[in-house]
């Protein structure tokens, strides 16, 4: 689906145009076309392959979808997939993907499986023409910069959430419950870290060494958003690790939960032991046994069975086993 196809001169726009005559822009000194498409189809990626001469690799890249973020040079064009993060209405990450193919004079940016735009990137690009006039370059650096901005909030709202958890680590039967919670959230955060720890990799041709002649411009803002993957890349590492830690002491609440248990049952047994103990010899069916013939035999068996249940009982408690 095409959302919309403008062309623009000396970072100026001329005017929205049919896909049919961008070639015609294309052919003029100092114009650039940027064109935007979301869930493209098949014919659709044909069509601007002809129209821009995009590398058959990179296109068959954008056709299959599914691909690791990672920035790559083709001839005089970049070619960068960057994965799209958000939230699902079932409080899920969900994953999209946005291709951009950078030239000389054009930007084609294919979005798929994301309900979020980037039409308010290029309104920023429009009211700063004096950016916009480096071309494609600085394009290329909006697009990547909204991208990984939308990282941030993701970042938050995931630091919040394992807060939210570690304040309540140690109530009591919340253990279990905790670490389900604390394993759904670290694949959120892998999801995420698969989005930017490949991306700060790729992110250092565009500003560092030999740059390709499209971004010589605007070096200084691809360093700009590697400082952004690097601050994100460090809060999610934090993240991962406060999270292995916090499964640990919850495995280890669970333990002393389990524990905790095993002593009330142990300390019941031995009780009952005792009551059965002298309840067993009482029952022996000997001749002889001077209290059997006694009016207070049956009255002083059961005070000495109660009192020994209870000073145990008192012992147990004392220690913290009941």
């Amino acid at each position: 689906m095409l959302i919309n196809c403008v062309a623009y001169h000396d970072g100026n726009k001329l005017a929205d145009i049919p896909v049919a005559d961008i070639s015609d822009y294309l052919a003029k000194p100092g114009c650039f076309v940027w064109v935007a498409l979301r869930d493209a189809s098949d014919d659709e990626l044909t069509v601007m392959q002809d129209e821009f001469d995009l590398h058959d690799l990179a296109v068959e890249d954008a056709l299959h979808g599914q691909q690791r973020p990672k920035i790559e040079e083709y001839d005089k064009s970049v070619f960068a997939v960057l994965h799209l993060v958000e939230y699902s209405p079932t409080d899920e990450l969900r994953l999209g993907e946005v291709h951009v193919f950078a030239g000389p004079n054009f930007v084609l940016s294919v979005r798929n499986r994301s309900t979020k735009g980037f039409l308010g990137v290029r309104e920023r690009c429009e009211r700063e023409p004096e950016l916009l006039s480096q071309g494609s370059g600085f394009v290329l650096y909006a697009l990547m910069d909204a991208v990984v901005d939308r990282y941030f909030p993701l970042v938050e709202a995931l630091e919040d959430e394992l807060e939210t958890i570690e304040g309540q680590i140690f109530d009591r039967g919340a253990a279990r419950a905790n670490i389900q919670r604390l394993y759904e959230l670290k694949h959120k955060v892998t999801t995420l870290r698969h989005a930017v720890a490949p991306l700060l990799d790729s992110i250092g041709k565009l500003y560092g060494g030999r740059v390709p002649p499209l971004c010589a411009a605007s070096t200084e803002y691809f360093r700009d958003v590697a400082d952004h993957l690097a601050r994100l890349q460090t809060a999610i590492d934090t993240m991962r690790d406060t999270i292995g830690v916090a499964i640990q002491v919850n495995l280890s609440m669970v333990t002393i939960e389990e524990s905790e248990v095993t002593k009330r049952l142990a300390a019941w047994a031995g009780i009952f032991a005792v009551a059965t103990f002298f309840v067993g010899v009482w029952g022996m069916n000997f001749e002889h046994m001077p209290e059997l013939k006694s009016p207070w035999g049956y009255p002083t068996a059961l005070a000495l069975i109660a009192g020994t249940c209870g000073l145990m009982y008192w012992r147990f408690r004392r220690v913290g086993w009941l």
